[in-house]
């Protein structure tokens, strides 16, 4: 008898990035690709959804990894990686991959899949939980991780304890120290991936907050399944349901911890959770969710086609000194016009963070609203204006 239909289910879907994450690795090493010719298949029934049994101690780490995007970071004094390539006559080392566990049943249905499947695959396989230390016992919480992830057999385990700032607000300031940390704990172990456990709810969810931040097409394409440094991060779980990882824990046994800010109202995402979603639901029938991922995936699809449109477009509007010309730009459609003005923003020094729709309409209207208007103001101290027929974004 096979295992229980939640529990195949985040087997496999772990099972695909794990072959996606050995594949990239063999190319970078020049080591021969793994072979993925058996078939791998399971019937996934219909599951109702479960309450999986709480843990008895009490919680310690801010909302567990649930964020729609994550910052770049360079770490002091470390150089960037080059790939490890074995000599002709040695055999690659094990790729290790690591899974980010705040001790929620996402993560830890995700932590004990990576378990079961890396060792099949020839993989290392370890995990990294933060503690944010936001609560009273974060870190007799993170402690009690670390033992889970053990018991079920990862190696190496961390426990890595940030100070959370207050830049952006509690959430993007827990987001910015957790995403750090792991960024430190990958290159550290010189882990190839770590896994997130982010599920279709939290796409949902992540696809809603971009549509009330009203920030365009990319805020509203979610998570991707794949982002990061170098690809860094992989989410397996993108396709799965949140009752599908809580019930897999709880056939498995697994002991998961709710984690109260999750619950916590003074969060918008929390909010979001407890009382939009279900409203949404309650209003517009079931199927709300499935159909928000849906929409992340075609608006991620079509920003990257534009991303690419404008990317082959913008060597067209400069000119031979690198400026960009005002009348090329007003020929291209907008969406495209728009992404060569951001990027010639970044480029000039304003942080991409910082740099908001409201910024790129007002340095778009330089272009299609010119009335001898001044100069634009930007993030970074970056200074937009129009000076005989070009566009010059510089620092001001």
């Amino acid at each position: 008898m096979g295992p229980h239909p939640a529990v195949a289910a985040i087997r496999l879907a772990v099972r695909r990035v794990l072959h996606d994450i050995l594949t990239d690795h063999s190319r970078s090493t020049n080591a021969p690709a793994p072979s993925t010719s058996r078939a791998i298949s399971y019937e996934i029934p219909h599951m109702t959804p479960a309450v999986a049994p709480p843990a008895t101690s009490t919680g310690l780490t801010p909302a567990a990894y649930d964020t729609a995007r994550e910052p770049s970071y360079e770490l002091p004094g470390q150089a960037p990686q080059e790939p490890t390539r074995a000599a002709p006559h040695e055999r690659p080392p094990s790729p290790l991959v690591l899974v980010a566990c705040s001790g929620g049943a996402d993560s830890m249905a995700l932590a004990s899949a990576l378990a079961f499947e890396a060792p099949k695959l020839g993989i290392r396989a370890g995990a990294v939980t933060v503690d944010h230390g936001l609560q009273p016992g974060s870190d007799l919480r993170a402690e009690e991780v670390v033992l889970r992830m053990r018991e079920l057999g990862l190696d190496p385990v961390e426990s890595i304890a940030v100070t959370v700032g207050r830049q952006g607000g509690p959430e993007a300031a827990a987001r910015d120290a957790r995403y750090a940390a792991l960024d430190s704990a990958a290159v550290r172990h010189g882990a190839v991936a770590v896994l997130l456990g982010h599920t279709r709810d939290d796409q949902a969810e992540t696809v809603l907050l971009g549509l009330a931040r009203g920030s365009g097409i990319r805020s509203l394409s979610g998570m991707a399944a794949v982002s990061g440094a170098g690809g860094r991060y992989r989410r397996p779980f993108l396709q799965l349901d949140r009752q599908t990882a809580r019930k897999a824990c709880m056939v498995q046994s697994l002991p998961v911890w709710d984690d109260p800010h999750n619950a916590d109202p003074a969060y918008t995402r929390s909010r979001l959770r407890q009382e939009g979603l279900p409203a949404l639901e309650k209003a517009l029938g079931k199927g709300v969710v499935e159909a928000l991922a849906r929409t992340a995936q075609l608006s991620r699809d079509d920003a990257d086609a534009l991303d690419a449109w404008a990317g082959q477009a913008e060597a067209a509007v400069r000119d031979s000194a690198g400026l960009l010309e005002c009348a090329k730009l007003y020929a291209l459609p907008p969406a495209v016009r728009r992404r060569i003005l951001r990027r010639a923003a970044i480029e000039a020094g304003a942080p991409a963070g910082a740099l908001f729709a409201r910024h790129i309409e007002e340095v778009d209207r330089l272009i299609t609203g010119w009335r001898g208007q001044g100069a634009i103001n930007l993030p970074g101290k970056v200074v937009a204006q129009r000076q005989g027929g070009r566009l010059v974004i510089r620092q001001g």
